[in-house]
């Protein structure tokens, strides 16, 4: 199962929601504190400008009248209030900045609870209490607009910032892919070259190498093929000429080398072919029941190919990739393996199976890596058979071609299996290569 944290995009998205969320917290209770130091400021000069606007009123016009919420209280009034030792600490601060404000000496009181809240200001110049009106200092709300504004800056943020990381991963997903198809031997299109400039450098140079391989593994092509043309006029005189001598055991031992020949030659020219495959799909169980069929009736003993077939009639493949499939692997298990060799087919829940099996002493550990490698023989002493080595590298290139995966390996100690897998869609992907090759 894929957890989206493993990919780029999921990632990028986490970090930069992360960021984000950090960012805007701390945005945040900054600027909670300082709107509560900006309030306490405001405050603080609302209050000393009150009062010393009542002291120049009463130096300068004292018969005036004082506005309704400013007054003067005797010191000796029981109006008073007491000085509070225990005040909360916003309050506290308060005091205390209003007291730097102040003359030395002077006394500053907050009015008693329950009431509007007021201060209480004397110095030693004063002959009464100053009594002005203060603001309430109120803690910041929990929740405000502020809030709000913050989640909604919050969303247009994610979503600009997830569109920014979908935009920088999609360039290399599109070079994954491309390399993953390159390595299942899959034609590649050259990849745009987009996104940053280390990112491009690696697309560009990731294209060079598709073409180098592909202009490379084409010029092998067309020289392999080239060679086995021209070698199949030959060996035809040559094979004519044979048919002519009078000693039988010369003739039928220069007919075999001919034979040999002519299969190697063919087997070059079948590997060197990459056009996609335009044959008409055929069901895969009939398929290898018919090619079965064949292989027993050409046999002289008792059956040796058996089959298995349980993919039902949905398992479709293009009838000239599978007859060259079919052949290669069963010549391959006849000429390396022994009796019986088993044809299987089944349906599991990612696609369908084809498997050839046989009982023979299977391939060393080491070698199953390089036993489909083209012009890679095992047992060197098996090559003057008819055999170039090709048979399980062009097996392979025809399931990949198909759009199918493959796996070689031991069964049980009882031979060599190939294990070719399919996905459900392989016809339409099939018919789609098809198509482009047009």
């Amino acid at each position: 199962m894929r957890r989206p944290i493993d990919s780029l995009f999921g990632r990028l998205a986490l970090l930069v929601i992360a960021v984000l969320m950090l960012s805007h917290f701390a945005w945040y209770a900054l600027m909670r504190l300082e709107r509560s130091q900006l309030q306490t400021r405001y405050a603080v000069e609302e209050a000393t400008f009150l009062v010393d606007a009542v002291r120049q009123h009463v130096a300068r016009t004292p018969d005036q009248p004082l506005p309704s919420r400013v007054k003067l209280v005797d010191p000796a009034s029981p109006d008073v209030p007491a000085a509070s030792a225990n005040m909360p600490p916003p309050l506290e601060r308060f005091v205390e900045d209003v007291r730097d404000r102040m003359p030395a000496d002077t006394q500053v009181r907050v009015g008693p609870p329950g009431g509007p809240p007021t201060l209480w200001v004397r110095a030693a110049t004063d002959q009464n209490w100053i009594v002005v009106p203060v603001q309430p200092l109120r803690m910041p709300r929990s929740l405000d607009r502020t809030v709000l504004w913050l989640a909604i800056i919050f969303s247009f943020a994610v979503m600009a910032a997830l569109f920014a990381a979908w935009a920088l991963q999609r360039p290399l997903r599109l070079l994954a892919q491309a390399v993953a198809r390159f390595g299942r031997g899959l034609p590649v299109p050259p990849v745009p070259e987009r996104g940053p400039r280390e990112l491009r450098q690696l697309t560009h140079g990731f294209n060079q190498m598709v073409q180098e391989v592909a202009r490379t593994e084409n010029d092998r092509a067309v020289m392999l093929a080239g060679v086995a043309h021209d070698l199949k006029t030959p060996l035809a005189r040559l094979r004519l000429r044979a048919e002519m001598m009078d000693d039988a055991k010369t003739r039928d031992g220069v007919v075999r080398d001919v034979d040999s020949m002519t299969h190697i030659v063919e087997q070059f020219l079948l590997f060197a072919h990459d056009g996609a495959d335009r044959s008409e799909p055929v069901e895969v169980d009939a398929q290898c029941e018919r090619v079965v069929r064949s292989y027993r009736a050409v046999t002289s003993d008792a059956p040796t190919v058996y089959t298995e077939l349980n993919a039902g009639p949905s398992f479709l493949l293009p009838a000239a990739t599978l007859d060259r499939i079919l052949s290669n692997l069963i010549d391959n298990a006849h000429a390396y393996g022994a009796p019986p060799v088993v044809v299987a087919t089944a349906r599991t829940p990612q696609g369908f199976t084809l498997s050839i099996s046989d009982n023979g002493k299977g391939i060393a550990a080491q070698d199953l890596i390089s036993a489909s490698r083209p012009f890679v023989r095992l047992d060197p002493a098996r090559g003057g058979n008819g055999h170039s080595g090709l048979g399980l590298a062009i097996v392979e290139r025809l399931v990949r071609r198909a759009g199918g995966e493959w796996e070689i390996g031991n069964h049980g100690g009882r031979g060599l299996r190939v294990l070719m897998s399919f996905p459900f869609e392989v016809l339409p992907r099939v018919a789609t290569a098809s198509e482009n090759a047009w």
